[in-house]
Order: structure tokens, then C-alpha cells, then sequence
């Protein structure tokens, strides 16, 4: 009697065999995976070369010699000022995104007169050809420094004329040229986020007396909060690679993109793989510190919950 209860308690064996169609998936699947990570790989494990290593297999001994090379510098190109000026032109572009993505979620809860016009002009830039973006960002301020020319020779300015260079730089066209980029991305992202917000959260806290800012910073702030985390997430990642947009709108510095494709010419040892390298590790850094702050937000949103439970 134990043993038919016994039985009959067990589930039923379920068919386990697969699908006709599963290993041919499986298959492609993991082709896909190892075209997308393999070449990562790939450069991340030559970089470890010996001092005789070539930018091919077979590997010749496993050393840090191109890492302590990459060090000292790659010939008369300076790999650690690019380094700063992608990681600060990353830093203000994410702010932007963030800030701007923000209040346009905000600002679209209403019905605005024309927002709809706004909305597809801003996003289109998505579809524009980054290259042709660049290239009129960069007869845009070629223009704007023939307009200040004019204006410094008509006020008789000569000693500030013949100082003069340009418009164009890091802060202004290169990071027009990225906000191109990002911005329609964390759009997208806020607007998604907003639609299916339910705005009953805000008035219960204006209910309990809360202010327009309290009500923000309480209530409706912490709720989208991870997803402001991806916003930013987007912006920094989409500027730190960025090359066709930023080629002709950065004026007389680059960033560490366009210096690490300007080295693929002239750079034929594995230094370059291992500048691949560090890059490859930052930008994983950066999703990492994402990860753990979007964490944080979900545990102090489970504490909060507890507290008020």
C-alpha cells in the first residue's frame, strides 16, 4: 500500500526527447556566440604574448611585455591623454543623457503642442548615416569660426583674430556629435518607462502633502531609478566606442577610438591587442559598477518595502 502511495505521488515522466529542430538551433546559437565573443577573446589571449609574439597564432611564450610597452607609449601617439578624453567626454555625455532623457519623460506625460514633431526629429538621427552626421556637425562650426572671424575683423580685434582657431573641440561639436547618439536611445528608454508608470504613486504623496520636488525625490525617482541607471549605462558605452560621428566633429584632438583606428596602420605588434584589451576591461567595469548600483537601488527599494510593509 506504501509503495503504490509512493507511486503515485511521483510525477509523471514528462517526454524528454528534444524537438527535431533543437540541435540544428543549438548549433547555430553557439556559432553566433562564438562569432560575437570570439574575436574578443581572441585579442585578449594574443596580448599575453612573449616579446616575440606576432599579431598571429601560434603564441610565442606568455609574458605582460606588450601591457608594460603599452605603458611607456605607442611611438609619438599619447594612448593615456585619449584615455582621459574618452573617459570625460563618456562622463558628460552620460550626465546629459541622463539629465535630458529625464525631463523629456517628463515633460511628454503631457500632451505638448508639436511634441510629436520633437519626438520623430529627435529620433531620426538614429537613421541618419553616422558619417554624414559628422561631416555636417563639422561644416556647422566650420561655418560658426567664419562667422566669429567676421565678427573679430569688423570689431577691429586683430590680437584676438590671429589667436583664434576654432569652435570645435571636445565639449562642444564632439559632444553634440555623441548626444546625436545617445539621446534618442534614453528617449526611447524614459518614454517606455513613463507610459506605463501609474501616476497614482505621485498623488497619494501629494495627497499626504508632499511638494512637486518631494514627490520626485521620494516617490518617483526611486521606482525609475534603474532605468535611469541604463540610460547612463547607454550613454557612457555608445560615446566610449564612438568613431563615426565623433571623425569630423572633434577638431585637433581625439579620442581613444580614433587613435587606437589611426594605430591599426601603423601599429603591427600585439601593444595594439593589448590597448584592445584594457579597453575591452573598462567598458566591462562600467556595466559592472551598473550592475551593482542597480542592485542597490533593489535591495533599498525591498528594505523601504519592509519598513512601510
Amino acid at each position: 500500500m506504501a509503495s503504490l502511495k509512493l507511486r503515485s505521488a511521483r510525477p509523471a515522466r514528462r517526454d524528454e526527447r528534444r524537438p527535431p529542430g533543437f540541435w540544428p538551433l543549438a548549433i547555430l546559437f553557439t556559432l553566433f556566440v562564438a562569432f560575437l565573443y570570439g574575436p574578443t577573446l581572441t585579442i585578449f589571449v594574443l596580448s599575453f604574448q612573449g616579446p616575440q609574439g606576432g599579431l598571429t597564432f601560434p603564441m610565442r611564450g606568455w609574458s605582460l611585455h606588450w601591457f608594460a610597452q603599452l605603458a611607456e607609449g605607442l611611438g609619438t601617439v599619447d594612448v593615456w591623454a585619449a584615455l582621459r578624453r574618452s573617459l570625460a567626454l563618456g562622463a558628460v555625455v552620460m550626465a546629459l543623457t541622463v539629465v535630458l532623457s529625464v525631463l523629456a519623460g517628463l515633460a511628454f506625460r503631457k500632451r505638448l503642442r508639436g511634441g510629436s514633431a520633437l519626438f520623430f526629429v529627435t529620433v531620426a538621427s538614429l537613421i541618419m548615416p553616422s558619417i554624414v552626421v559628422s561631416l555636417g556637425i563639422g561644416l556647422q562650426f566650420r561655418l560658426l569660426d567664419d562667422g566669429v572671424r567676421a565678427l573679430l575683423a569688423a570689431w577691429g580685434l586683430e590680437a584676438a583674430l590671429e589667436g583664434y582657431t576654432t569652435l570645435m573641440g571636445l565639449y562642444t561639436s564632439a559632444l553634440g556629435a555623441h548626444l546625436t547618439w545617445t539621446l534618442p536611445f534614453g528617449l526611447l528608454i524614459m518614454f517606455a518607462v513613463f507610459n506605463r508608470f501609474n501616476p497614482a504613486y505621485e498623488e497619494a504623496a501629494r495627497d499626504l502633502g508632499a511638494t512637486p520636488w518631494q514627490s520626485f525625490k521620494h516617490v518617483l525617482l526611486p521606482l525609475i531609478g534603474p532605468s535611469v541607471v541604463g540610460v547612463g549605462l547607454f550613454g557612457f558605452t555608445l560615446s566610449w566606442d564612438e568613431i563615426a560621428r565623433t571623425s569630423q566633429a572633434i577638431g585637433d584632438v581625439n579620442t581613444l577610438p580614433l587613435e587606437l583606428q589611426g594605430l591599426t596602420t601603423t601599429v603591427t605588434t600585439p601593444a595594439i591587442y593589448a590597448l584592445g584589451t584594457l579597453t575591452t576591461l573598462l567598458s566591462l567595469a562600467v556595466i559592472a559598477l551598473a550592475l551593482g548600483a542597480l542592485a542597490l537601488l533593489r535591495r533599498q527599494r525591498a528594505a523601504a518595502g519592509r519598513r512601510h510593509g
